[in-house]
């Protein structure tokens, strides 16, 4: 069993309160738009990283974290990329690599909308965390974190904050 916390856009900010929701996750997994080395490397501080670099991130980011990750953990094959869109919407990279990959777990980010969607078609679990960050449109501030056992997705929580 891994306990998983997963954010996207912080754009160089997390609330302070994420840290805390994420005091138990073995993980956490960062899709993009991270906004400084100095928050990766806080991160990674706190707990195991993986990352993905987003349109905003620098090269300085970009030398450190993918343009996109396929990893398995237990028995989940993971992709995670920035832009990628959602089932019905999945941007053309994004679908070629699912269709190639066949993932059981898509995360992406990028539009700062909270999304978590079956898709039925590819037998994929779908997972936008929002937006953990201050900088953009949206008016909460959100994150997720969840257990995989084996091949189960459990406990899925949400943290939801206003913004500062």
């Amino acid at each position: 069993m891994k306990r998983i916390g997963i954010i996207s856009d912080s754009h160089g900010y997390i609330h302070p309160e994420v840290f805390t929701f994420f005091n138990d996750v073995d993980e956490i997994w960062h899709a993009g738009d991270i906004g400084s080395i100095e928050l990766s490397d806080k991160l990674e501080k706190f707990k195991p990283l993986r990352a993905v670099y987003g349109n905003i991130d620098g090269s300085d980011i970009r030398l450190v974290h993918p343009k996109h990750q396929i990893f398995t953990i237990e028995e989940v094959k993971i992709f995670m990329v920035h832009i990628g869109g959602y089932p019905g919407r999945y941007e053309k990279e994004a679908l070629q690599i699912i269709n190639k990959e066949k993932p059981n777990l898509f995360i992406s980010g990028h539009s700062h909308i909270l999304k978590v969607i079956n898709d039925n078609k590819r037998k994929m679990l779908h997972i936008n965390p929002g937006a953990v960050g201050n900088n953009g449109f949206h008016q909460k501030i959100t994150a997720i974190k969840f257990e995989i056992h084996g091949n189960i997705f459990k406990n899925m929580n949400v943290f939801e904050v206003n913004r500062t």
